[in-house]
């Protein structure tokens, strides 16, 4: 496979035909941010936040960098006032779903992001859709889904499916970067299943330990 040499925030970077730059810097140890992205995944790009600066003969674009291919010659700026600034709002609009979540509190803090600049949907689901892809190219279960476009988007998982196929899995709890994976598979539960809610309730009691209580917002259960 051919190699293509590019620059990455200066720096001269080589890398094999078909990477994408976001692999490409991650390769060079150059910190691009995402909260979609995952290395046994295709990617997203649905959070946006790895957009980046790309000069190619002349010519100055913005793109997100786990879709854009490498070439030849391209100059790619991880950073710039253009790039941080789209980076401050993508944050701050992620913010208003899931204004806790540490890894965009972090992100916040570093580009200057207001939490409360957008009104708050506390949905506590970003959409990034890793639960989901995960439980589908790697697990090849689907027991999870989007449901619905636009703004009324959101992730739920199949009750049907997820009966068999999440109680010993559940993989995908901790690549959410929200945590609501946890809490819409156990509301899942509570509502299509309600006898394994109590008997697991009834289980912990017996061994004296105390069951976990998440708090969430009800996601309709979709057959």
């Amino acid at each position: 496979m051919s190699e293509i040499v590019l620059t990455i925030d200066g720096k001269e970077v080589t890398a094999k035909a078909g990477m994408t730059v976001l692999q490409a810097a991650q390769q060079a140890g150059i910190h691009i941010p995402t909260v979609c992205h995952h290395e046994k995944l295709e990617a997203f790009g649905g959070c946006r936040l790895c957009m980046v600066e790309v000069e190619s003969r002349g010519w100055t674009s913005y793109v997100v960098s786990c879709l854009y291919p490498v070439a030849k010659d391209i100059v790619v700026r991880t950073r710039s006032e253009k790039v941080d600034k789209i980076r401050k709002v993508l944050v701050e609009e992620l913010m208003a779903h899931a204004p806790d979540a540490p890894e965009l509190v972090k992100l916040a803090e570093e580009y200057g992001a207001d939490r409360n600049r957008f009104e708050r949907e506390a949905s506590f689901c970003i959409l990034c859709g890793l639960c989901v892809r995960y439980c589908d190219e790697v697990k090849h279960k689907n027991a999870v889904s989007f449901f619905d476009n636009g703004a009324v988007r959101q992730i739920a998982f199949i009750p049907e499916v997820a009966k068999t196929e999440c109680w010993d899995c559940q993989e995908c709890f901790a690549l959410c970067p929200t945590s609501y994976a946890q809490a819409a598979y156990m509301l899942t539960e509570a509502l299509a299943f309600p006898g394994l809610v109590k008997t697991a309730v009834h289980d912990a009691k017996a061994h004296k330990a105390k069951p976990a209580v998440i708090p969430i917002t009800p996601v309709p259960v979709t057959a």
